[in-house]
């Protein structure tokens, strides 16, 4: 079975940062794409970052110079560090196996201005 848990977020101000992590378990973590994707009210769920079991990495617009996504292999963990964050990435932050088409239960980020 698997399971994605993700951990790390919270309510900042804007310009701060926040880390996320990305558990994985019931995968072959290692040759997996990974994904952070984020949901906005009334918005549509869209694409963070992703990294390839490679670390090949890609990063939607208005998030690159801003956060860096990064895995763990040996921990099966995947996690985003987000830094100079806006009010505009407030949203539910979801990790997903791209590849396999798996979901986390997300996780909330709130950014005050």
């Amino acid at each position: 079975q698997v399971r994605l848990v993700e951990s790390g977020g919270g309510l900042v101000q804007a310009g701060g940062s926040l880390r996320l992590s990305c558990a994985a378990s019931g995968i072959i973590f290692r040759i997996n794409t990974m994904g952070w994707y984020r949901q906005a009210p009334g918005k549509k769920r869209e694409l963070v970052a992703s990294i390839s079991g490679t670390s090949i990495t890609n990063y939607a617009d208005f998030v690159k110079g801003r956060s860096t996504i990064s895995r763990d292999n040996a921990r099966n963990t995947v996690y985003l560090q987000m830094n100079n964050l806006k009010p505009d990435d407030t949203a539910v932050y979801y990790c997903s196996v791209i590849s396999g088409g798996y979901w986390g239960q997300g996780t909330q980020v709130t950014v005050s201005s």
